[in-house]
């Protein structure tokens, strides 16, 4: 199951607004894949395209062997006939419609090949596995945010999509009701093995769910790959300020000793132990990027060890993980409600690196 897009979609400039253009090549496999940018990005001009509710200028787009869109050779897929889930910002469930009028509805446009009583048994599957049972009476108006989530999931799914589509699911739910949706999202993700195209804003949504990861901006893939790898791997500083989780450093290799896999670099007047840089020369100036929740504070009368910078503090702010830092050179750290009562009247403090998380991106 796989998804192979080429997408190149002009929009030109109106009263308000300068022309945009899309351009893209989206590779998924089965299993959740983040589309993560900025509103105005192109995220949900992607899905538009894939579904079929937008033709691209050029490109083609393969999705599991079966041809949607080829330019050249004229060929365009309307939605119906694409198979693909697509949920929508605002759920789109018909507000004159019970819950299983819904899903009967979705499940009618495609009539199966083995019958009407199939078709029943599985809206019924899947109201229970939605935990709609007891609400397919009801119409929307009568349902929470994450019941209408679940019942617009339930009823995408009722068709046996192709590739799943979803334009920020998560959008507008409390905490609670969110963890809940995702809880669900997994379960299908796993159940299905088909492609899932998430797009979102959330970065947290993100870690939650994704396992590969497209970071888009202006119409363009900045860095795509595995949720993991793109996370500890920015590939431009550019992109690690984009995602606003990480210190960046301004750093310059001082030793590097592939026998040992070692190196020493200089951020500001400190020095720092890191692994080995392949394709580096000493000399070499560039940025630590290292993720803010690896820096450790450390107390100031400890012992002096590698890898430890003393920076001024320069103000602090309450956070939902405790207490987040700002110290000189805008770099920031977080702290644990106790940490911070241990620290409180301290002008400078003594910060760690882990070695393991040091990653040096050049100029």
């Amino acid at each position: 199951m796989s998804v192979d897009a080429r997408l190149i979609k002009r929009l030109p400039a109106v009263a308000d607004a300068t022309s945009f253009e899309l351009n893209v090549h989206l590779r998924a496999e089965a299993g959740i894949t983040a589309i993560f940018g900025p509103s105005g990005a192109g995220k949900t001009l992607i899905l538009n395209c894939l579904g079929g509710f937008a033709r691209p200028d050029e490109g083609r787009i393969l999705v599991n062997d079966h041809l949607f869109f080829d330019a050249a050779a004229h060929v365009h897929l309307p939605p119906r006939e694409r198979r693909c889930g697509y949920i929508f910002q605002d759920h789109a469930l018909f507000p004159h419609m019970t819950i299983r009028e819904n899903l009967r509805f979705a499940a009618a446009s495609r009539a199966p090949a083995n019958g009407r009583l199939n078709r029943r048994r599985r809206i019924n599957d899947l109201l229970e596995a939605f935990e709609l049972t007891d609400l397919a009476a009801r119409k929307p108006m009568q349902l929470s945010g994450g019941q209408k989530q679940r019942a617009a999931l339930a009823r995408t799914l009722v068709n046996e999509p192709r590739l799943l589509l979803l334009d920020e699911p998560a959008r507008g739910l409390d905490p609670r009701l969110r963890e809940g949706f995702y809880d669900v999202l997994r379960r299908t993700r796993d159940q299905l093995l088909i492609p899932i195209l998430l797009v979102t804003h959330d970065l947290e949504e993100c870690f939650e769910l994704a396992d590969s990861i497209c970071l888009i901006e202006n119409g363009r893939f900045t860095q795509t790959g595995p949720r993991d790898v793109v996370f500890k791997r920015p590939a431009s500083t550019d992109i690690a300020r984009a995602l606003g989780i990480y210190n960046i450093l301004p750093a310059e290799i001082e030793a590097l000793d592939p026998g040992r896999d070692t190196s020493r670099l200089t951020v500001f007047e400190f020095k720092l132990d890191g692994p080995y840089l392949p394709g580096r020369l000493i000399g070499d100036h560039g940025y630590l990027c290292v993720p803010i929740s690896e820096f450790r504070i450390v107390p100031n009368d400890s012992q002096p060890a590698a890898n430890r910078l003393s920076l001024r503090l320069t103000g602090q702010t309450p956070s939902s993980r405790g207490v987040r830092l700002q110290f000189e050179h805008g770099v920031a750290a977080t702290a644990s409600e106790s940490e911070y009562r241990a620290i409180q009247g301290s002008d400078r403090l003594t910060l760690e690196i882990p070695r393991s998380v040091i990653y040096f991106v050049g100029k």
